[in-house]
C-alpha cells in the first residue's frame, strides 16, 4: 500500500459515512480553513450549551450559508459523535458529555494529521492541506488548548505531586494528566511531552 492510499486507524469509520450524509470525505477547501474566518461566519452561541449544540447550531449556520465544505466536515464530525454514542449504550461508565465529544474530535484531529504526514511524504499537498483544513474546522469546537509552556509545566507538576520517576510511571502520569488537562491538552501531545519529562 503506497501513499495514494494512505491507512489511518479507525480513519475511515467517520468518511465512510460520508455519502451516506450526502457529503464527501474531504470537502473542506483549503482556502477557507483559517480558525480566524471560519469563527468569523459561523461564531459559537454563547451559554452553558454543550459542545454538540455548538456543532449543530455551527452545521445549520454553514448550511443556510452554503458553504457545503465545512457542512461536509461537520457532518462528519457528528457522524463520528453518533458513533460513539452507539457504542457507550451498553457502557455504565460513559463519560461527561462534553469529554466525550471532546474525545471524538481529538482522535478525528489525530486521524487527520496522520494522514496529512502521509499525503505530504507523497507528494501530495493538496490532499494534506484539505486534511488540515478540515482539522482547522474541528479545532473550532475544543477547548483553548494549553501552550507548550504551560503543558510542560502542568505535565511537570504532576510528575513531581505523583513521584513518577521513570518510563515506566508514565501510564500512571497520563491518566492524571488526562483527568485534569484532557480537554486542553490531545493525547498524542500529551504523551510525547510526558515521555519526554520522564525519559529527561
Amino acid at each position: 500500500m503506497g501513499w495514494k492510499e494512505p491507512f489511518r486507524e479507525g480513519l475511515n469509520s467517520d468518511v465512510a459515512k460520508a455519502p451516506q450524509l450526502g457529503c464527501a470525505g474531504h470537502l473542506v477547501n483549503a482556502a477557507n480553513s483559517q480558525k480566524a474566518d471560519y469563527a468569523g461566519r459561523f461564531p459559537l452561541t454563547n451559554g452553558p450549551q454543550m459542545i454538540r449544540d455548538d456543532i449543530k447550531a455551527a452545521t445549520i449556520a454553514a448550511m443556510k450559508s452554503g458553504d457545503k465544505d465545512s457542512t461536509g466536515t461537520l457532518r462528519l464530525i457528528s457522524a463520528a459523535i453518533k458513533n460513539r454514542d452507539i457504542e457507550l449504550r451498553t457502557s455504565d461508565k460513559a463519560p461527561d458529555d462534553d469529554q466525550l465529544v471532546t474525545e471524538v474530535l481529538q482522535k478525528m484531529i489525530k486521524q487527520r494529521r496522520e494522514s496529512a504526514e502521509v499525503y505530504r511524504k507523497g507528494g501530495r499537498e493538496d490532499r494534506a492541506a484539505t486534511e488540515e483544513a478540515e482539522i482547522g474546522v474541528i479545532e473550532r469546537f475544543l477547548p483553548k488548548q494549553m501552550s507548550e509552556e504551560e503543558a510542560r509545566a502542568a505535565i511537570q507538576a504532576i510528575i513531581s505531586e505523583t513521584g513518577a520517576s521513570s518510563l515506566k510511571d508514565m501510564g500512571r502520569v497520563m491518566a492524571e494528566v488526562k483527568s485534569r488537562h484532557g480537554g486542553a491538552l490531545e493525547p498524542a501531545r500529551a504523551s510525547a511531552l510526558v515521555k519526554g519529562l520522564l525519559a529527561g
